[in-house]
């Protein structure tokens, strides 16, 4: 990414305005998008497909609730929504910025977020709630006018110290940003206007980023996010659901004290953001970008960011939204009950990983299905989909910067397979892991427990291939290799697919072992005159 762009992204970025012919768009790619899956149902579940019963349920199963989730991605487009106007904020609101500090991140990294904080044009105080017992993050604070809180040894991780600066603090609205994001002067302009309407609890904006261009796992961290923060949230505000994201949230004081407080636990803003919805508070999503923040720039510690998330989000399943589904709207149910099975995608995939294993080693397999027929039902889908997902890139915050195929951000995906089928198994045996922050600057390295999974099943599928050939060569009569080429062929490439999905993963891990670690932001100049922009390289 050259300087020129770089710089363009401190500039202000907003999704474009919804229309009546986008609706119209969406509704009837919608209804050719259902009209295709209708006509694979058909298909698919026809009589002679079945093999073994019990497999081809849970095949049938696993595959459907992939496409389910696929239609809900079409149905919350159906009704995006951008609010028709930003109201301009009262005077003399009373708001607060707090902003974390935990033992292991750079001081230097705070200098920048203190710096663009002072340049908010909206009043407000900024609260530092500090946990590293370092003095120099006191020094800091004071420099650049913050009011420093000692926040050490408080159980809870950040919402513990958030909810014991509730107690401290008085004002009525609180920014509550990531330690690692530089606002820009506009950011309360953009949030503190929706509160005139007394029914609103928090107001979210969108998330940017101004290091990914440092490494393949950076770009595909931020490719992951950049439909949600876009038409998905959008949609989500439409159906009266947009969620809290952690980091970009201004809250109400009220909001907040009604649900006891920030919510704990390692999706500490889902589970915040479902009880304020609870207890009837409503949710503005401004799809604006007015401030960029970091992502994992290493395979290792975007894994580690991706378990944290992963088995959080499934402590919000089980844990809390049984105690709360009923106080939610319908859409809002759809909305968390489809957040919290996201993950579950690494289960459902170590299945079909299992099945090619399966039919190799014991020759039963769940469906005899003729792929050629199964791939033309299907592209006519994968057809749609593709058109949906590419006209909602007309929602993004920054199309200049984000829009795209995003493949690095499925590659990703894909290959953190066993980092969510790990998060399963720990929610399975209720075993916790504990809050830590994500690395802000690179770690360098190839081996590491999220790799070692991937290059576990390359060795497999060479080892499955050699015995494959080795029984076909040698044990198997030439009538036996026509009637199971076919499906023998199916598998071997059905196979393939987790074989480049982990290549992706060690090609990302591989690359972490020579990223330059540097600090991403000693580069980004803020000025007195509210400006930000790129350091020229020496």
């Amino acid at each position: 990414m050259d300087s020129r762009l770089r710089n363009d992204l401190w500039e202000f970025k907003e999704a474009k305005k919804v229309t009546g012919l986008d609706k119209v768009v969406f509704l009837g790619l919608t209804f050719a998008g259902v009209l295709s899956i209708l006509n694979l149902a058909e298909w698919w579940f026809k009589g002679e497909h079945i093999s073994n019963l019990f497999l081809f349920i849970v095949l049938s199963l696993f595959f459907w609730y992939g496409i389910v989730r696929v239609v809900l991605i079409w149905v919350n487009y159906l009704r995006i929504k951008k609010p028709d106007e930003v109201p301009v904020p009262e005077e003399n609101m009373s708001v607060a910025v707090y902003t974390t500090s935990a033992p292991g991140e750079p001081l230097s990294m705070f200098e920048n977020t203190f710096k663009a904080l002072q340049n908010l044009n909206y009043p407000h105080t900024t609260y530092l709630l500090d946990s590293t017992e370092d003095i120099a993050f006191r020094k800091l604070a004071e420099e650049y006018g913050v009011v420093w809180l000692d926040l050490a040894n408080l159980p809870g991780a950040k919402a513990g110290k958030i909810n014991e600066t509730l107690k401290r603090t008085k004002e009525e609205f609180i920014l509550i940003l990531d330690p690692d994001h530089i606002v820009f002067p506009n950011f309360l302009d953009q949030t503190l206007g929706f509160f005139k309407d007394k029914s609103i609890g928090f107001v979210q904006v969108s998330q940017g980023y101004y290091n990914m261009y440092r490494s393949f796992t950076a770009k595909g961290a931020a490719e992951q996010t950049y439909t949600f923060y876009g038409p998905t949230q959008m949609g989500l505000y439409g159906y009266g659901g947009a969620v809290a994201i952690g980091a970009n949230c201004t809250f109400r004081r009220e909001a907040l004290e009604s649900i006891g407080g920030h919510a704990q636990g390692l999706a500490e803003d889902l589970q915040t953001s479902i009880r304020i919805h609870a207890k009837g508070w409503k949710s503005v999503y401004n799809p604006v970008i007015v401030s960029r923040g970091l992502v994992p720039e290493d395979f290792a510690s975007f894994c580690k960011q991706q378990l944290k998330w992963a088995r959080g989000v499934f402590e919000l399943l089980f844990d809390e939204m049984p105690n709360v589904l009923k106080d939610l709207t319908f859409w809002q149910k759809i909305t968390y009950l489809s957040i919290g099975t996201y993950y579950l995608f690494g289960a459902i995939t170590a299945f079909f990983i299992f099945i090619p294993l399966l039919f190799f080693v014991t020759k039963i397999t769940p469906a005899i299905m003729d792929f050629t027929e199964f791939f033309i039902h299907g592209s006519i889908v994968l057809l749609i989909a593709v058109l949906i997902y590419a006209y909602a890139q007309r929602f993004l915050c920054d199309r200049k910067t984000e829009k795209g195929f995003h493949w690095r951000g499925m590659v990703l995906k894909y290959s953190c397979w066993p980092v969510f089928a790990y998060a399963f198994y720990l929610t399975l045996i209720n075993k916790k892991i504990p809050y830590i922050p994500t690395a802000k600057i690179a770690v360098k390295g190839f081996m590491n427990p999220f790799v070692k999974p991937l290059l576990m099943y390359c060795v497999l599928f060479l080892l499955m291939l050699i015995g494959v050939y080795v029984e076909r060569r040698y044990y198997i009569s030439e009538s036996e290799l026509i009637f199971t080429a076919e499906r023998t062929w199916a598998m071997i490439g059905f196979s393939m697919i987790a074989l480049v999905q982990s290549i992706g993963g060690i090609g990302a891990a591989y690359q972490s072992m020579y990223i330059k670690a540097e600090n991403a932001w000693n580069r980004i100049n803020i000025s007195s005159d509210k400006k930000i922009n790129i350091k020229k390289k020496n």
